[in-house]
């Protein structure tokens, strides 16, 4: 009778995201309760591996004849990188309390120049080394500054880190919810073309986890509009799932399943982060056009 073969040695996939979560998450826990200047320093190292893996994805071309994407030569994208890592570091540091002094006090309007320069800079680097993906360089620009000045504003401000730990638990529970519903209801696919496996009994469940997170959110702190923040949170959740929808289609464009493996059993951190991305944008934009934090209506 013959053996069953054995299993290569090594570490499981679900090993591997054990591991992974064990050493980031404690970081990124300490990181948030402690703020300036450890939260904005994590969000700089966060933000240039985004650049990274942005600028990786960007230089690789399909070779008709492979079914994998093929890299391009490393000229197309590391003197790119270079740059947009240079930006992002000065912009998540910018806010840093300790470093006031010496980096000034920078208002929302310099976050902008800062990230109208990234774009100038890119530009001018792109049309030399891969002036065919030159849109593509610059589309990125705004994608990883932008969403890493956000984070930094946000926790900067008066209610910043009971508005950091609400945008991660309306971000986890919205992707839990819509794995679960989705999962276990199934149905209709939501975008095919760009994400197969969602469907909009998932989309409910990703709204519906959200709203949860929100209703939690408003008894603990004792919000004084319950019903308000649930619902805020729940288009928020919306907001999470397009946030995915569109790494999604980014990386499907350049025909890659992660943008990196630099996270074990996870892939990349724009695999990981996608929705909260969306999620902090927005909540910027709420909060400027509201004129103070959403938590504190």
């Amino acid at each position: 009778m013959a053996q069953p073969a054995e299993r290569p040695a090594g570490f499981t996939n679900l090993q591997k995201r054990t591991l992974s979560a064990a050493v980031l998450l404690p970081v990124t826990v300490v990181a948030i309760v402690l703020g300036a200047p450890w939260f904005n320093v994590l969000v700089a190292l966060f933000a240039v591996v985004m650049a990274w893996e942005w600028t990786s994805v960007v230089a690789t071309v399909r070779d008709p004849g492979e079914t994998k994407p093929v890299p391009a030569p490393s000229a197309r994208g590391w003197g790119i990188l270079a740059a947009v890592s240079s930006v992002i570091a000065v912009l998540a540091l910018w806010r840093a309390s300790s470093w006031g002094a010496s980096l000034g006090n920078w208002s929302i309007e310099n976050g902008w120049v800062v990230v109208l320069a990234g774009v100038v800079i890119v530009a001018i680097l792109s049309l030399v080394a891969d002036r065919q993906r030159t849109v593509w360089y610059i589309a990125g620009i705004p994608y990883v500054i932008v969403p890493p000045m956000a984070l930094v504003l946000l926790r900067d401000s008066p209610e910043g880190l009971a508005t950091i730990v609400w945008m991660l638990a309306l971000v986890v529970a919205a992707d839990t919810g819509g794995y679960l519903v989705g999962r276990t209801v199934g149905g209709p696919k939501l975008v095919p073309r760009i994400s197969p496996n969602k469907t909009w009994s998932g989309l409910g469940g990703a709204v519906l986890g959200a709203a949860l997170a929100g209703l939690c959110t408003a008894f603990i702190l004792n919000h004084t509009n319950v019903w308000m923040l649930t619902l805020i949170s729940a288009v928020l959740g919306l907001l999470e799932q397009g946030g995915d929808l569109v790494e999604s289609a980014f990386k499907r464009h350049f025909g890659v399943k992660d943008t990196s493996q630099i996270i074990p059993g996870h892939g990349g951190v724009l695999d990981r982060v996608d929705g909260l991305l969306a999620v902090a944008v927005a909540v910027l934009v709420i909060n400027l056009w509201a004129g103070g934090s959403v938590l504190a209506w």
